[in-house]
């Protein structure tokens, strides 16, 4: 069974530091720490703007193509954008802040995620059927992984690319040197976002309003944590030593690692994409058109 919601507190309560207005559709997040700024896809604009973490100020919006879509990573020197509106996979510079490259690559959906490791950019494609890994050194898609269909979001860690299956309920696990399957692992239902860090992988159940933390060394899950109410969207990161969940109505939920605890709630309007880092909790609200950066360390 899962553990028990902790009772929510209103969203005027979070420690919001700045917010930032992004006219059109902000929705996806990535961070790039070494150069210490986030970067938010907009669907509307067909475009990613990336924000000082200092200032909490726009430097710049670099367009990518028609609906930047299901999610961002940074890695290998770039960030990297699916575009569902045109089936690419678009990588951008982050020094120079430029579009060098536009793969031929649809994401399997606009409500997903990719990942980047030491080796490979990794998407699911073919609507869910398969998970296409990207050489970033030659921006080619060196290999498709069969995986069951409706597999749309993928993490990296533990030496491996974990890839929730959501039509079938569970976390494929795959090798991530012999791209090969190794593991399937049962979940809650309709499984989407999942994270790997602070010692397992955290998946987000949209159907029952769930985390399960899947232990990567046994390929178990070994608690199930009640975080909100069921439904489309949300997200879920690790960073600043906790997890963090977010969904429209309630913007943001803290479970403690150390307890598999739901430690703080909040409920009310805001919320869909969050990563931490840099201090941070930084959160993307489409319908609010904003950013917020919130101060982990005053939550309550």
């Amino acid at each position: 069974m899962p553990t028990p919601a902790l009772p929510p507190q209103d969203v005027s309560l979070l420690p919001i530091t700045a917010k930032l207005s992004i006219p059109g559709f902000p929705d996806w997040v990535g961070i790039d720490e070494e150069r210490r700024t986030i970067w938010i896809s907009n669907r509307a604009h067909g475009s990613v703007v990336r924000v000082d973490a200092a200032s909490a100020q726009i430097t710049t919006e670099i367009h990518v193509g028609t609906e930047p879509c299901s999610g961002l990573v940074v890695g290998h020197g770039s960030l990297w954008v699916p575009c569902c509106g045109d089936g690419s996979l678009v990588r951008v510079d982050l020094a120079s802040n430029e579009v060098t490259t536009k793969i031929a690559l649809a994401a399997a959906t606009n409500e997903g995620g990719l990942a980047v490791d030491a080796r490979a950019v990794w998407m699911p494609t073919e609507r869910g059927a398969s998970l296409a890994r990207v050489n970033p050194v030659s921006n080619t898609v060196e290999a498709r992984i069969p995986v069951p269909p409706g597999s749309f979001a993928a993490a990296s860690g533990f030496g491996a690319v974990w890839v929730s299956c959501t039509h079938q309920n569970s976390v494929l696990r795959v090798d991530a040197v012999g791209n090969q399957p190794l593991a399937t692992i049962a979940v809650g239902r309709s499984p989407r976002f999942l994270v790997a860090g602070l010692g397992a992988v955290w998946v987000l159940n949209q159907d029952d309003g769930t985390v399960s933390r899947l232990d990567p060394g046994s390929n178990r899950v070994i608690s199930v944590i009640d975080v909100q109410p069921p439904g489309r969207g949300g997200d879920i990161t690790t960073g600043e030593g906790m997890v963090w969940v977010t969904s429209l109505g309630q913007p943001l939920s803290r479970i403690d690692p150390a307890t598999n605890q739901v430690t703080a709630r909040f409920i009310g309007k805001g919320g869909d994409a969050v990563r931490a880092g840099l201090g941070s909790v930084w959160l993307s609200s489409f319908g609010l058109r904003e950013l917020w950066c919130i101060d982990p360390s005053q939550i309550v």
